[in-house]
C-alpha cells in the first residue's frame, strides 16, 4: 500500500487547500460537468445495453468505454492481467498526491432478455441481457472518473485518478486476476457502485463464493438396444446433485449452494457420454467456503465411482467477502444524500406503475426511488457475492447503490433489464456518477478522511495476512461463457 504520512498531508492541506474555494464549490463543478454531458453518457450506456456482451467477451463495450476515456485525455493500458477486455485508464496531475481508483463493470447475463417494455417482452434474437445493470455501472464510473479528471485539471489538484475496466463480474471474477496481478498495490482508495432498486451507501460485507464446472465422461450406447454397454455421464451428474442436496442439512446455516446442468445429453435414446454441472458454493467466511467446496468435490468423486464414469472439475472463480470501510461509506453516504434520489417524470411514472404490476405485491411505492436510505453497518455477509470483495482486501474500498430500477425489482430479472434500458436507469446512473465524483473530490482534498480510510482498512486485515486467491493460480477462464464442450 502506498500512502504518504498523515502529517505531510495535513501540511499540504493547510497551505494549499485552505486557500482554495470550499469543498462544496468543488463538488458543484463535478456535478455540473456530468450534467453537461448527460446525453453522451446515456447514449453510451444504452449502446452497451443493446450489445449485452457476456463475461470476457465484452470487446465492443470495453472499447467504447476506453474511447470515452481516451477522448478525455486518459492513458490506457489494455489487455491487463491476461484479459483482452480488461483495462486501466490513468490520468495524473503532477508528482505526489493520492491515487484514487474507480471500478467499472460492463458484462451482461446469459439466458435473460427483455425489450424496453414494462410488460414481459423477450428479444428472441438476443442471448443475454443487462439484468444486473452493468452497462450503467461501467458508463457511470467512466463519467465519474472523467469529471474528477476535469476538476483536477482545472484546479491544479495533484494526484492520480485511475479507472479500472473490470470484465466478467458475473461468475468470471475478473477483478481477482487484476488484484492477483498487483494492479491495486499502489492505489490509496477505490470507489465503486452498483445498480439497484434503491439508493443506499451501506457498510456491508458479502458472501465469499467459489464455483466450478464438474464434467463427467461415460460411454455412449443405444439406450434401448444395448443399455448395458453404456455408462451414463448424466447419471454421474444426477448422483452428484442428489448427494449435494442431502448434504445441505449438514452445512452451516449461512451456506448457499446452487447449480445448473449445462450439458445433459442430446437425445433420450442415446446414453450420454458427456455431462456437465456448474456449481456455486457461498458462505460469509472464505475458509468455510473452501471446506464446503471440498465436500462438494467428494460428492462428485463418489458419484463417478458409483456410476462407473470419469470426472474432472475446473474451478471457474473464487472470491472473498467484502471488507467494509465505515470511513469511506460515511463520506459516500453524505454525498449521495446531497445528490438525492431519482425523480420520475410523468412518462417514467407510467412505465414504473405498469412494470410494478409484475413485482411482488409488497413492493415499495415507486416514490421510494427518490429517497436515500439511512446508512446501515452490517459486518456479516449476506445475499450475493461480488469480485469487488477481493479489491476490498487489497485497498480501502467503498461503494453505493443507486435506484436504476423500479423499487421492488430484483437484480437478475427481466424487470431489471427493462428499466435499465430506459431513462429510469439513466437517471440512477447519473446519481451514482455524481456521488462517486464528489467522493473522489473529498479524498483528494481531505487527507484526514483518506488517512482514516486507509488506517481502518489496515486494521481490519488479520496480522501477517497474505492474499491467496480462492481460485488459485489458474489463468482467467476466457471461455467460461461458451457452451459446455466448446470451452475448457
Amino acid at each position: 500500500m502506498r500512502f504518504v504520512s498523515r502529517s505531510i498531508w495535513v501540511l499540504w492541506f493547510t497551505f494549499v487547500v485552505a486557500g482554495n474555494a470550499s469543498a462544496q464549490d468543488h463538488k458543484a463543478s463535478v456535478i455540473q460537468y456530468i450534467d453537461d454531458r448527460a446525453d453522451l453518457y446515456t447514449d453510451v450506456a444504452q449502446q452497451i445495453w443493446d450489445w449485452a456482451e457476456v463475461g470476457y467477451l465484452e470487446a465492443q463495450s470495453s472499447n467504447l468505454l476506453q474511447q470515452q476515456l481516451l477522448n478525455a485525455g486518459f492513458e490506457i493500458n489494455t489487455g491487463v492481467a491476461a484479459i483482452p477486455t480488461a483495462f486501466v485508464a490513468t490520468w495524473r496531475n503532477g508528482p505526489g498526491g493520492p491515487t484514487i481508483g474507480i471500478l467499472a463493470e460492463y458484462d451482461a447475463l446469459p439466458g435473460i432478455t427483455q425489450d424496453r417494455n414494462p410488460l414481459r417482452d423477450p428479444i428472441d434474437s438476443k442471448l443475454a441481457g443487462h439484468a444486473c445493470g452493468h452497462h450503467l455501472f461501467g458508463t457511470g464510473s467512466v463519467a465519474a472518473a472523467i469529471a474528477t479528471k476535469m476538476w483536477m485539471q482545472e484546479t491544479g489538484q495533484v494526484g492520480e485518478i485511475r479507472l479500472f475496466g473490470t470484465p466478467a463480474e458475473e461468475g468470471g471474477a475478473g477483478k481477482v486476476y487484476m488484484v492477483r496481478e498487483g494492479l491495486f498495490d499502489d492505489v490509496d482508495a477505490v470507489l465503486h457502485w452498483h445498480p439497484s432498486d434503491a439508493n443506499s451507501a451501506d457498510a456491508r460485507s458479502s458472501l465469499a463464493n467459489k464455483s466450478a464446472k464438474f464434467r463427467f465422461t461415460g460411454l455412449s450406447a443405444h439406450a434401448a438396444g444395448a443399455p448395458h454397454r453404456g455408462r451414463s455421464a448424466l447419471d454421474g451428474v444426477e448422483a452428484m446433485n442428489n448427494m449435494v442436496n442431502l448434504m445441505r442439512e449438514h452445512v452451516p446455516m449461512e451456506t448457499r449452494i446452487h447449480y445448473v446442468i449445462t450439458s445433459g445429453g442430446a437425445a433420450p435414446n442415446v446414453v450420454p457420454d458427456f455431462a456437465e454441472v456448474y456449481y456455486y458454493v457461498r458462505h460469509p467466511d472464505p475458509s468455510q467456503v473452501n471446506m464446503i467446496f471440498e465436500r462438494v468435490v467428494q460428492t462428485a468423486e463418489g458419484a463417478a465411482l458409483g456410476t462407473d464414469t470419469d470426472m474432472e472439475f475446473e474451478v471457474i472463480h473464487g472470491i472473498y467477502n467484502i471488507l467494509p470501510n465505515v470511513s469511506l461509506q460515511t463520506a459516500i453516504h453524505a454525498n449521495l444524500s446531497r445528490v438525492g434520489g431519482v425523480d420520475y417524470n410523468a412518462e417514467e411514472k407510467e412505465f414504473a406503475e405498469k412494470l410494478r404490476s409484475a413485482l411482488p405485491v409488497d413492493s415499495p411505492p415507486i416514490t421510494e426511488a427518490n429517497n436515500v436510505r439511512p446508512m446501515v453497518i452490517d459486518e456479516r455477509g449476506g445475499g450475493g457475492s461480488t469480485d469487488v470483495a477481493d479489491v476490498s482486501w487489497a485497498v480501502a474500498t467503498g461503494g453505493m447503490r443507486a435506484a436504476t430500477w423500479v423499487p421492488g425489482t430484483s437484480s437478475h430479472s427481466w424487470q431489471a433489464v427493462a428499466a435499465g434500458g430506459t431513462s429510469i436507469g439513466n437517471k440512477g446512473m447519473l446519481v451514482a456518477a455524481k456521488t462517486l465524483a464528489m467522493t473522489a473530490v473529498d479524498l483528494f482534498m481531505n487527507p484526514i478522511l483518506l488517512g482514516n480510510a486507509v488506517s481502518e482498512h489496515q486494521g481490519r486485515l488479520p496480522e501477517d495476512w497474505v492474499y491467496e486467491p480462492l481460485l488459485g493460480d489458474r489463468p482467467p477462464p476466457l471461455d467460461y461463457r461458451l457452451p459446455a464442450g466448446l470451452g475448457n
